[in-house]
Formats: C-alpha cells, sequence, structure tokens
C-alpha cells in the first residue's frame, strides 16, 4: 500500500474547511505538503476491497477512487485518453495520514484517493465546472510518460490510436536520444581506459650523480627508433626554472646527436642543444625542472651535464629520460581537442561539471599513455593541489557551524537597512566590500562567507540571487588583483628571487597594481548597471507565487524521476501530476488576483526593517562568540602567513586547524549533518581540474602558449615593440586564464618574459610585461564560470541553496565584464609604461 506519512504529526482533513485555514495554497487537508512523503512499498496483493459506495460499481477503467466520490465509466461521456480522473466533492473527515492512497477492488480495477480538494481552485470556480482543469486533465495521459502534447477541443474527437502512436513516438525519440548520449559517452571512456591500461608506467630509473668544476657526467643513449622527442628530468638543489643573471653558478646540460643527410657519401652533422640550470645559493632545496629534445635521427644521443661552480664543491643530481613517440605539435593539437571537449560538456551541460573534469583528466592521461608519457598513480595524485582542498574543505566547515547562530540572516537584515531599502547601492555595498576583502584575503574564502548573506538578503527582498551573486564574485577577481596577496598569480610573482632582485617587491608591485585596480573599479560599477540594465532583478511576484512556483517545480520533477512500468507506478505518478495540476490551478489564481507591482525602491522600508528585526535574529549567542572569535584568529593567521616567513603554516593548514578549533568549541555531535553541507562535489572538481591542467601542461599546451607568444613579440618592429608586447602578453594572459588555471600558465610564463628581456635583440624592460601578466591572469578568471576558484565555489555553494546558474549564465555576464576590465587595464599599462615610462 501507499501512504502519506505526517513526520511533524499534523492533523489532516479533506475538508472544504482545512483549505480556508491554510489560505491559497495547495497543500493537502490544511497541512503543509512539503512535510508530506510518498512512502513506496506496494504489496502484490491485498485482500478485496470492496468499493466505499452505495451502489455497486460495474467493472470498469477506474484508478481513482476516495470515499464520496464516484468512478468515472466510459459511458458517462468521458474518454480519456489513458486514466480516467474523479470529480466530485468529499463527505468525509477521517481520513488521516495512515489514508492509503492505492486500493484494489474485486473488479479488477485500481483506485487511490485523490489529493485534490475543490476548494483550492479559488474563490467562483469549482474544479467540476473549470473548462481549464478539465482540459488539463484530459492531458493527465501525456504526463504520465513525462510528455507535454497539445489536444484537440474536443476529446471526443480524438482517436485514442493516433494518440498513443504519437505519444510511443515522441518518448521513443527522446529514448533514443538519451540511449545515443551515454553510448557515446561511454564508449569514449571504454576506449581511454584500454589506451590508458595498455601502456605501462614510466619505468626508467633515477641515475644518481654528483658533478662539480672538475667532473662531469656523459651518458649515451642508442635505439631511440621513430621516436619525436627526448624529454630529461633533472633534480638538484636549482632556483627553478628562473634565470638569474647575477648568479654566475649553474648546471649546463648538452645534448648532442648526429643529424642525418640525403646523401650517403656525406657524413652527418652534430647537433648540440644546450640547456642551462641555475643553482641556489644555499643548494638546500631540492627542484625538478624538465626539458624535451627534438630528435633528428634514430642515431645515438649523448647526454653531458657539467657543473660551472666559483668553487670546487660537488652538486648531487639525479636523472632520468623518457621517449616520446609525438612531436610538440601534436601533442599542442591532442591537449587543445581535449580541453574543446570538456568545455562542450561544461557549457551544453551534458553532465556535470565535476563529471566532466573527471572524463577530461581521463582523456589527458590516456593521451599521455600513447605519446609514451603515462604517469604513476603517485604522480598523479601528487599532481592534485592539497593546500587549496584543504582551505576548502575548512573554510565549508567553518561556514556549516557558522549557519547555525543566524549570523548571516542578520547580516542580510542589517544591508537592506544600510541601503534604505533600494536594490542598487545595496548592490553596490556588496560588491565593494567583496573587493576590499579579496585585495586581502583569498577570493574563495570572500566568497564562501559572502554567499550565504547575499541568498538570504535576496531572499528577505524577493530578489534573484544569481544576478548579484554573479556580480559579487566578479568584483571578487577585480579585487583580488589590486594586492600581491590577493590572488595566487600575484603571489607567485612576488615569490620569484629573479624578479626581487629586478625590483618587483611586495611594496613596488601592490602600489602599482592597487592603483590600475582602482581605475578599473571605479569603471566597473557603471558598466555593471549597464549590463544589468534588462536584467529582472526582482522576483516580480509575491513571495507566495515564488514559493509556490518552486513546490511546482519539485512536485514536476519528482514525477519525471518516475518511469512507469507497472500499474502501480503509472497510479503513482497519475497522482503526482495530479498534484502538480492542483497547484497550477491555484497558482493561475493567484496570479489573476496579484496586481501590485514592486518599485525598484521600497517605500516602506522603515516599516519593512521592523518585521526583518523580528524574523531574522541571532539564533545563538555563545555559538556566535564562539564561531567569530574562530574565525578572526583564522583571518589574522591568513594575514600572517603573507607578511611572517616565520610562520610555517600555509592557508589550508590555517583552514583545517579553524575548523578543529571550531568542532571541538561548538560541540559538535551531530557530525553526519556538518559533512552533509560540504561541497563534495566542489571538492572533487577542482581535484579532477588539477589532473586535467597538469596533464596538458605535459602534453606541452602550455609551454607551447608560450614560446608562440615569444615569437610574435620578437616579429614587431623594435620602435613597437613595448607597446605590441603588453598588448600581447595582457591578452593571452587573459583569454588563456579564463580556459585553463592560471597557476600553472604564470608559472610558465614567468620565465619565458625574463628570457625575452634578456635576449638582447629583443630589448625589452622586465616590469611591464610582469604587470600585464598579472593584470590579464587575475582579471581573465571572470571569462568562464572554470577561470577562478571563486566562481567554481560560489556556483557550488548557489546550487546547495537551489539557486545554481549555469555556464552560460555566468559567460553572459562575466565574458563582457572582462573585456571591459583588460581593456582599462590595457590602457592603464600602456599610459603608465609608453607615455609616462614607468619602466624602471
Amino acid at each position: 500500500m501507499v501512504y502519506l506519512e505526517n513526520n511533524s504529526n499534523l492533523e489532516l482533513e479533506m475538508t472544504p474547511g482545512a483549505a480556508q485555514g491554510h489560505g491559497a495554497r495547495g497543500d493537502v487537508a490544511g497541512g503543509n505538503f512539503g512535510e508530506l512523503r510518498l512512502l513506496e512499498g506496494f504489496s502484490k496483493r491485498r485482500e478485496s476491497q470492496k468499493l466505499q459506495q452505495n451502489a455497486p460499481a460495474e467493472p470498469g477503467p477506474c484508478v481513482i477512487h476516495a470515499d464520496g466520490f464516484g468512478p468515472v465509466r466510459p459511458e458517462d461521456g468521458h474518454s480519456f485518453s489513458v486514466v480516467n480522473i474523479l470529480k466530485g466533492k468529499t463527505n468525509q473527515s477521517n481520513i488521516t495520514e495512515r489514508s492509503p492512497l492505492l486500493r484494489f477492488s474485486q473488479d479488477e480495477s485500481m483506485t487511490y484517493i485523490t489529493v485534490h480538494d475543490p476548494n483550492y481552485a479559488g474563490e467562483g470556480e469549482a474544479w467540476e465546472t473549470s473548462g481549464v482543469d478539465v482540459e488539463k486533465r484530459f492531458r493527465l495521459g501525456s504526463e504520465v510518460n513525462s510528455l507535454s502534447l497539445s489536444r484537440s477541443a474536443s476529446s471526443e474527437k480524438h482517436d485514442p490510436l493516433d494518440f498513443s502512436l504519437n505519444l510511443k513516438l515522441i518518448s521513443n525519440v527522446k529514448c533514443c536520444f538519451k540511449i545515443s548520449k551515454v553510448a557515446c559517452m561511454f564508449t569514449i571512456v571504454v576506449l581511454c581506459s584500454l589506451f590508458f591500461s595498455m601502456y605501462p608506467d614510466r619505468d626508467n630509473p633515477w641515475r644518481m650523480l654528483a658533478v662539480s668544476s672538475t667532473e662531469s657526467f656523459s651518458m649515451n643513449m642508442t635505439d631511440f627508433r621513430d621516436n619525436a622527442l627526448l624529454k630529461l628530468q633533472v633534480g638538484g638543489p636549482f632556483t627553478g626554472r628562473m634565470v638569474d643573471p647575477t648568479n654566475q653558478e649553474f648546471i649546463l646540460v648538452q645534448v648532442e646527436q648526429t643529424e642525418e643527410v640525403g646523401s650517403r657519401r656525406r657524413r652527418g652533422q652534430q647537433v648540440i642543444h644546450n640547456w642551462t640550470i641555475p643553482l641556489h645559493s644555499e643548494r638546500n632545496d631540492q627542484v625538478l625542472v624538465t626539458k624535451t629534445f627534438e630528435m633528428l635521427s634514430s642515431g645515438p644521443v649523448v647526454v653531458t651535464v657539467q657543473a660551472f661552480l666559483q668553487d670546487s664543491a660537488v652538486v648531487p643530481l639525479s636523472l632520468t629520460h623518457q621517449a616520446l613517440y609525438v612531436n610538440v605539435e601534436t601533442q599542442v593539437a591532442i591537449a587543445a581537442f581535449i580541453l574543446t571537449g570538456v568545455y562542450v560538456l561544461i557549457i551544453f551541460e551534458v553532465v556535470h561539471r565535476t563529471l566532466a573534469s573527471m572524463l577530461g583528466s581521463l582523456a589527458a592521461l590516456a593521451a599521455l599513455a600513447i605519446i609514451g608519457d603515462r604517469p604513476s598513480l603517485v604522480t598523479v595524485v601528487e599532481w592534485i593541489d592539497y593546500e587549496t582542498l584543504a582551505l576548502l574543505f575548512g573554510m565549508m566547515i567553518l561556514v556549516a557551524i557558522f549557519s547555525d547562530t543566524g549570523f548571516f540572516d542578520y547580516c542580510a537584515m542589517k544591508a537592506y537597512q544600510l541601503s534604505r531599502g533600494r536594490v542598487w547601492p545595496m548592490i553596490m555595498i556588496l560588491c565593494l566590500i567583496a573587493a576590499i576583502l579579496s585585495a586581502f584575503l583569498d577570493n574563495v574564502t570572500t566568497m564562501m562567507l559572502f554567499t550565504p548573506v547575499t541568498i538570504r538578503l535576496c531572499e528577505v527582498l524577493n530578489l534573484d540571487p544569481r544576478h548579484v551573486l554573479i556580480a559579487e564574485v566578479i568584483f571578487t577577481n577585480i579585487g583580488g588583483a589590486a594586492t600581491a596577496v590577493g590572488d595566487p598569480p600575484n603571489v607567485i610573482i612576488v615569490s620569484n628571487q629573479a624578479l626581487r632582485k629586478e625590483g618587483i617587491d611586495f611594496a613596488g608591485f601592490t602600489g602599482y597594481m592597487f592603483l590600475g585596480i582602482c581605475l578599473v573599479l571605479a569603471t566597473s560599477f557603471p558598466f555593471l548597471r549597464l549590463l544589468y540594465w534588462n536584467k529582472k532583478l526582482y522576483n516580480k511576484e509575491s513571495s507566495e507565487i515564488v514559493e509556490l512556483k518552486h513546490e511546482i517545480l519539485v512536485w514536476r520533477q519528482t514525477a519525471q524521476r518516475i518511469n512507469p512500468a507497472s500499474r502501480e507506478e503509472t497510479a503513482i505518478k497519475c497522482l503526482l501530476m495530479q498534484k502538480v495540476m492542483n497547484l497550477e490551478s491555484v497558482l493561475r489564481n493567484m496570479m489573476k488576483t496579484f496586481q501590485r507591482e514592486i518599485s525598484q525602491e521600497d517605500k516602506n522600508w522603515e516599516q519593512n526593517i521592523k518585521e526583518l528585526q523580528k524574523k531574522h535574529s541571532i539564533t545563538d549567542t555563545v555559538l556566535l562568540v564562539k564561531c567569530v572569535s574562530v574565525l578572526a584568529v583564522v583571518i589574522f593567521m591568513f594575514f600572517l602567513n603573507s607578511f611572517v616567513p616565520s610562520i610555517h603554516l600555509d592557508l589550508g593548514w590555517i583552514a583545517i586547524l579553524g575548523a578543529l578549533w571550531l568542532l571541538v568549541l561548538a560541540d559538535i555531535q551531530d557530525f553526519e549533518i556538518i559533512l552533509h553541507r560540504v561541497e563534495w562535489a566542489t571538492l572533487l572538481f577542482f581535484a579532477g581540474l588539477f589532473v586535467l591542467m597538469e596533464a596538458l601542461a605535459q602534453l606541452q599546451l602550455i609551454d607551447y602558449i608560450g614560446v608562440q607568444t615569444a615569437l610574435l613579440i620578437k616579429a614587431v618592429p623594435e620602435d613597437q615593440r613595448l607597446a605590441i608586447a603588453i598588448i600581447l602578453v595582457m591578452w593571452i594572459s587573459a583569454l588563456a586564464s579564463s580556459l585553463i588555471d592560471n597557476i600553472p600558465f604564470t608559472a610558465t610564463m614567468i620565465p619565458v618574459l625574463i628570457n625575452l628581456s634578456q635576449d638582447e635583440d629583443v630589448n625589452l624592460p622586465i616590469k611591464p610585461l610582469i604587470f600585464a601578466l598579472a593584470m590579464g591572469a587575475c582579471l581573465g578568471g571572470n571569462g568562464t564560470l572554470i577561470g577562478a576558484s571563486a566562481n567554481v565555489v560560489c556556483a557550488g555553494i548557489a546550487e546547495q541553496h537551489g539557486y545554481g546558474f549555469s555556464f552560460m549564465e555566468f559567460f553572459r555576464l562575466g565574458f563582457p565584464m572582462m573585456i571591459m576590465t583588460c581593456v582599462i587595464g590595457m590602457c592603464y599599462l600602456l599610459v603608465t609604461h609608453i607615455g609616462l615610462g614607468w619602466n624602471l
């Protein structure tokens, strides 16, 4: 049997009076239907039950029954397509939450009670006489199959056979499309899995060697056959990939090979590739560096390692090599194809973005296996940035506990009071505060704190939270570019030792970027107002109508998830769709009577403030004090970590420790509730994204972008080279950062730009190029939904609250804002470096 279960112990009555007590809502029997759950668990057959009517009923296709309701027969003139819907009023009020929804009678007919009360249809419009509702009930057969078909005005003239054929045809088309999509994706996954499993991991052992000023190392490698590239990995006390011109100590790796010529009489030409790796002055950090060399022939290759030192010290090194079967251009093409496929899955919402990142990671790993560079499981796990994941997890725990105090509702009320009921001043205030905080805090932390407050504020003001959240996250990314600690690319730039010797330190970098970002912010606010000119920020209906629409959507989605395979499931789907039709009838009548238009300025904001103060206050003061104390310590540690090097705690450790402190102080007993609020899908998305981006870097995609940028700059005439270089670096960084992670891109571009500035044939200062890189990498995060971590975190939290926004919704607002901000940033760079000559 199927029952209605009432977890709130409400007294249910199916009487007209119950509807009057509940207002114009379509809830069952005066109770909140959201508290009711349909419990499935049919028995095969119960004992035969008699129809509860005075007159015996003839066998027929009656599917709905309740006390006081009469079954509908074909001879009554109502020829419904799939099911016959009961009409009538109930006279009994003893139906409780244990009343069965489905019954079986002796005449093989199936009956269930209706969830409809005729009084819910609205004033002066009975269910029996409503032509629109009769038309709705005629369509119920198509709703059972999750279809929406138009019907003719007269149901008696409709051919049941044609109707069934149309239903079957459309249902088959939808089913074929879904099966084709799943089959194609499954085929791709299986092929990637097969390719990945056909090739072994990199099994070349590491060679341990020691070189000095007097002793070098030489290695002869033969039998390369048709390999296209030679990949060398060297580990030692290096400064990384940065070139320090003042450092006179370095390691020189020479790769020598004989180039084949067309004539057999001529000897092959010796080609030598030099690779210079600067040594760290203290020589205490082991850094792994990688470089690939193009194979000219299948002949032997000689690798020589020499050390150029100022003393007779010995430098320990580790060396390994790997032969690759595909050249650089092919690898870049494969990486671009994989990245495009991931974006197609995300943009068109074929699958969830988390699954899209995981599929892209699998495809990239399969590509690495095919070219002969398959990483081991340990290596893939090391690609994941656990500091970022720890930061996200710790802050999610803090915000989850913080939300139980009522603090977010209180902040929403205060923001409404500060804006005096005006929407755009309130949005500007929120965006400005978010930009200021993100200049000193991590962008992810800022959005974790702001997103719940914004959602509650929008619910109070009957606003659509999605547009407000997108505006906030855009200004968060803009504000993060203002300081050296606001965005990860800035942190990478300032922490580089070679750039510090060029005069790019914390104070100088922050001062220059802060001035430019202030100019960008000043022009972003009016442009944001222009972008939102035709956007409907307000929900134009009352909060009751909005809530009723949400309820209709939930019931419809629940019904669509049922694929009828038996009479019982068909009946349940009919019951749910009847509930949807009842609520839609209520919604139509509410829309007819709703005349009040909400203006952009709330005239009764003072009265609303008093009402909000009564409803939205702090619910747990003791817990609030604990949360504020722990959060203040965590934020203070974030600041201290950027300025005090003696604190050996990364941002991830600080967030994890703060979460542990608060869990102990708050004395959390039901730990599962806190874990349910953690955005596990967001964490998995970032893990998959880290693997995907590192695999694309292994496929030479990021290095290829850097090399091509340098070649474009060298091809420009010398008198225009600086201006063109600033424009190219700025826009390539912005577009690349909107598509791929800006952290590996920034780390790759820094040595490219340093080497470019040190090239005597180019003759460019380093500061304009680095500032253009920082401006483009930070502002480019607004281009797409996955362009910045804060975007994904905000979308995940909003989706958890029922207000998720898609890739295209963010793109339509974020990409124009990125273009405008990059234009302003480019003008600022050109004026200061070309016009004013701030190059030293």
